[in-house]
C-alpha cells in the first residue's frame, strides 16, 4: 500500500496559509508555490541513494558522499503542474521534464490525452508526477497509468493540497506510488472542489479565470 507524507514543516504551513488567502496575487501565489515545491523537494529525495565518492580538499584527500546515479524526472500535469517545476529544479537541475495533458471526455468520461512528452529514457529515472491539487484524483491516477505505460518503476505524486477522496483514488488504483502533499484538507464540495482549499491553482498561478 502506498503512504501518504504530510510535508507540514512550519515554513511550509506559513506559506500554504498566505497562498490559501483570496487576496494573495497571482504573482505572490506563484512565488510561494515555487517555494513550497522547493522545500517538498527535500524530503522527496531524502531516500536517494549514495555512494562513496574520493576527492581532495585544499587539506587533504577524503572519502564523501555523492548521490548514486538516481536519475530524476519531473512531470507536471498540464497546466497547474507547471507552477511547481521551477522549485524542483532550482534542488535538481540535471533532472529531466516530461509533460503530460489529459481530460475528461464528456460524453464517456475517460481520460483522453491530448499532450504528452517525455524523456527517451523516463524508464530509468526515478518520476515525480505535480500536481497543485489533488482532488477527485482522477488526473493524478490516469497521468501515473500514462507513464507506467513508459516502463517506469519508481513513481511518487506530489502536490500542494489533497482531498481525503484523492488520497484515496490514487493509493486504491496505485499502490505503489507515495504521495507527498503540503496539506490534507477536509473533503470536496459539490463541485469537486477542495475544501477549504485555495481555489483553481491554475487560474491563480496564471491569472485566469
Amino acid at each position: 500500500m502506498s503512504t501518504f507524507h504530510l510535508v507540514d514543516h512550519p515554513l511550509i504551513q506559513h506559506k500554504l496559509t498566505i497562498m490559501r488567502s483570496v487576496n494573495t496575487s497571482s504573482k505572490d501565489f506563484r512565488e510561494l508555490l515555487n517555494e513550497i515545491s522547493m522545500l517538498m523537494g527535500y524530503e522527496i529525495t531524502r531516500e536517494l541513494p549514495l555512494r562513496d565518492c574520493e576527492i581532495e580538499t585544499p587539506i587533504c584527500r577524503t572519502t564523501q558522499k555523492k548521490i548514486s546515479g538516481k536519475k530524476l524526472a519531473i512531470v507536471p500535469i498540464l497546466r497547474a503542474g507547471l507552477g511547481m517545476v521551477d522549485g524542483l529544479m532550482k534542488l535538481v537541475p540535471v533532472a529531466r521534464v516530461g509533460h503530460i495533458g489529459l481530460y475528461r471526455d464528456p460524453q464517456t468520461h475517460m481520460p483522453v490525452t491530448y499532450y504528452c512528452k517525455m524523456p527517451p529514457d523516463i524508464d530509468k529515472r526515478f518520476v515525480i508526477m505535480v500536481d497543485p491539487m489533488l482532488a477527485t484524483g482522477g488526473s493524478m491516477s490516469d497521468a501515473i497509468a500514462k507513464v507506467k505505460e513508459k516502463g517506469c518503476k519508481h513513481i511518487v505524486a506530489m502536490c500542494l493540497v489533497a482531498a481525503p477522496e484523492g488520497v484515496a483514488r490514487v493509493q486504491k488504483e496505485h499502490p505503489d506510488v507515495d504521495i507527498y502533499s503540503a496539506a490534507l484538507d477536509e473533503k470536496l464540495n459539490e463541485n469537486a472542489y477542495i475544501v477549504p482549499g485555495l481555489g483553481d491553482a491554475g487560474d491563480r498561478i496564471f491569472g485566469t479565470k
